[in-house]
C-alpha cells in the first residue's frame, strides 16, 4: 500500500512535494490546512505528515531527517501586521490556522517585545482584524503580498525577531509520523522531492500565479530567499529552543526532544 501523505496547501511547502503526485507506488498524497494535517496524523489518517513544529511534543513521532519549512532570518510569510509601534500594542488579532506562529507570537511577546497583549481569535481579515485590534497575525500569502506600507501599517516579521532574540533559525514545518512509518528508501524520495522542488522555484511560482507575473516572480524569489529547507544542527538547535520557550509560556505542557527516522 502507498503510504499516506498528509501535506499542507500553501505555497512554501511546494518545494517539498514537487513531483511526489507521481510517485504513487509509494506515495498517496493529499493537501490540507497546516492544522488538518496533524489532525489526520494524530488520527492515523495519514501516515507521514507536514504538520507544525508545535504540534510534535507529546506524540510518540519520528522526523524525515535534513528536511523542514524554515526561515533563517526574514520569512516575509509570518508577521504581525501594526497600527502602533511594537510596545505599544495591547491587542493582536489571531490567524490561527498555524498553531506554530501563534506559539512564536506569544514567545516573543513575552521574551523579546516585553509585552502582553490581548490575543483575540478572529478569520484571516485585514480590515476585520484591525478594526477589533492594534495588529494582527497574518500567515502565507496574505502576509507575504500584502503591502503594508500602502495601508499605513507596520510589519513586524517574526521570522527576523526570532533570529534577532536567539541566533538560531526557526522551524515552522517538517515532515513526521509513527516511528514505522517509513523506510531509508522513502526518506531518500522526501529528500530528493525537496532538492527537485528547489531546483524549480520559478516553475512553482508560475504554476501557481499564471496570470500574474509579479506575484509569480516573488513567489520565486520567496522560495529561494526567504524559505530554508535544511534540517540541520542549526535548526534542530532553532526547534529545541522554540520547544524550551513556548513550554515556559505555556504554549506546549512540556518540550520535547526530536527523534529522527
Amino acid at each position: 500500500m502507498p503510504i499516506r501523505l498528509g501535506a499542507v496547501s500553501y505555497l512554501n511547502t511546494r518545494p517539498l512535494v514537487h513531483g511526489l503526485e507521481r510517485e504513487t507506488d509509494r506515495f498517496d498524497l493529499r493537501f490540507d490546512v497546516p492544522a488538518k494535517c496533524a489532525e489526520l496524523l494524530h488520527a492515523n489518517e495519514v501516515d507521514v505528515g507536514l504538520i507544525p513544529s508545535i504540534e510534535y511534543p507529546g506524540h510518540d513521532y519520528r522526523i524525515v531527517p535534513g528536511v523542514s519549512i524554515a526561515s533563517d532570518g526574514p520569512v516575509a510569510s509570518v508577521a504581525i501586521f501594526s497600527k502602533v509601534p511594537t510596545d505599544r500594542i495591547r491587542s493582536i488579532a489571531l490567524d490561527t490556522s498555524s498553531r506554530t506562529s501563534v506559539a512564536l507570537l506569544r514567545v516573543l511577546c513575552a521574551r523579546w517585545f516585553a509585552i502582553a497583549p490581548q490575543l483575540k481569535q478572529m478569520p484571516p481579515d485585514f480590515d476585520r482584524m484591525l478594526s477589533a485590534c492594534d495588529a494582527a497575525l497574518v500567515i502565507g500569502d496574505n502576509a507575504l503580498f500584502a503591502d503594508h506600507e500602502a495601508l499605513g501599517l507596520e510589519k513586524v516579521d517574526l521570522g527576523e525577531e526570532w533570529i534577532g532574540m536567539t541566533g538560531l533559525p526557526f522551524v515552522y514545518a517538517f515532515w513526521a509520523g509513527r516511528r514505522d512509518a517509513v523506510g531509508p528508501d522513502d526518506v531518500l524520495a522526501l529528500q530528493q522531492a525537496r532538492d527537485r522542488g528547489l531546483a524549480a522555484t520559478d516553475t512553482i511560482g508560475h504554476d501557481l500565479y499564471p496570470d500574474n507575473p509579479e506575484r509569480a516572480a516573488r513567489a520565486g524569489l520567496y522560495l529561494r530567499e526567504n524559505v530554508k529547507y535544511a534540517l540541520g544542527e542549526p535548526e534542530i538547535a532553532g526547534l529545541r529552543q522554540f520547544y524550551q520557550l513556548a513550554a515556559e509560556v505555556g504554549a506546549v505542557a512540556s518540550a520535547d526532544t526530536p527523534r529522527f527516522y
